[in-house]
């Protein structure tokens, strides 16, 4: 569904930032969802953790103390920002997928060119326009274009132009980690579609590590992680016909070392029967849901990932103490 026009939104002449929206839980999500759910064991698909009040509960986790891989990130970012923005070079667009709140991205956009357009995706719309608008009186020359679509179908981006500059995609925050390693060798050859020949890719990507510090990060003490991984069910009720009842289900988070990565359940507390997206299932008590994956990398196991998918390493940054990963592909 589009409900604006797909020309680039300008800093110069718009009212506010237009966002392209190109997600709808239509007949493709149902089945996914059917699939999922009435499966044994069951699951639910992540990219629902992430409506307006989901992405404000992602914003708190990224502040705690136990979740390293933001505050990582972002030292990696500070000391490398300059080598960066050389990697990234003159390029006509900066993609981000599941742009959230964009906070990571500001050290970017305070340092590309400044005839780079930005391009932030994420399948919140509402939040979108808001983070949209508040980037435009923040960098009120910088042209931003944002689209509200589920990145993980291919989407359709804006034509630009003939004779731009390269594009290229911004995926921070681990994001790919949550994918099975097929569907993220999957997404990464979409990214390269995306771009094409002599695109480039800027990627953060979790590091293996003390499971101890990883089951820290993904159950925090003041329980902000738990309510994010409830509010998945609230944003279904909402949109997929959903009755789950959200007292009667608690946050499990544990490390795989077998696949090494981290499984997010909700876990229901006792006998019950669910209705979603048109068809119903009983639930034992102790039965627990899969919500979310967070695989942990090597770096040479997410190279040769990369490579297989369409893209030469050209640069990695790291922190001292190799918790978390930033790199730089061309395709």
């Amino acid at each position: 569904m589009v409900t604006y026009s797909t020309e680039l939104a300008s800093a110069e002449n718009a009212e506010r930032a237009e966002v392209l929206e190109l997600h709808s839980i239509d007949r493709d999500s149902v089945i996914e969802l059917r699939r999922g759910f009435f499966s044994d064991p069951p699951s639910l698909p992540s990219k629902y953790f992430y409506d307006q009040a989901g992405s404000v509960l992602f914003d708190e986790i990224c502040e705690l103390d136990e979740y390293y891989p933001t505050r990582t990130e972002a030292s990696i970012m500070g000391a490398s920002v300059d080598a960066m923005v050389d990697a990234i070079g003159p390029a006509g667009r900066l993609i981000e997928y599941g742009s959230g709140s964009s906070l990571k991205t500001r050290l970017l956009l305070e340092h590309v060119h400044a005839d780079v357009t930005y391009v932030p995706v994420d399948i919140s719309s509402d939040y979108l326009t808001e983070v949209a608008e508040g980037l435009r009186l923040e960098f009120p020359r910088r042209r931003i274009a944002p689209i509200a679509a589920d990145f993980t179908r291919p989407f359709q981006l804006p034509s630009s132009g003939a004779g731009r500059a390269r594009d290229v995609v911004y995926f921070p925050g681990s994001t790919i980690g949550n994918f099975r390693p097929s569907f993220a060798a999957t997404l990464l050859s979409q990214m390269r579609n995306q771009v094409g020949t002599g695109g480039g890719l800027l990627i953060g990507f979790d590091l293996q590590k003390d499971s101890a510090v990883l089951e820290a990060a993904y159950d925090d003490r003041r329980g902000i992680t738990a309510l994010f991984n409830l509010n998945l069910l609230r944003h279904l009720n909402r949109v997929a016909g959903g009755d789950f009842d959200l007292d009667s289900y608690r946050h499990v988070a544990l490390y795989n070392d077998r696949d090494h990565r981290i499984e997010m359940y909700l876990e229901s507390c006792r006998e019950q029967t669910v209705t979603l997206a048109g068809h119903t299932r009983t639930l034992s008590k102790s039965h627990r849901i899969l919500t979310e994956l967070s695989h942990k990398y090597t770096i040479d196991g997410f190279t040769e990932m990369a490579a297989a998918s369409g893209w030469q390493r050209e640069q990695i940054w790291t922190d001292a103490n190799e918790y978390f990963a930033v790199g730089m592909f061309r395709s």
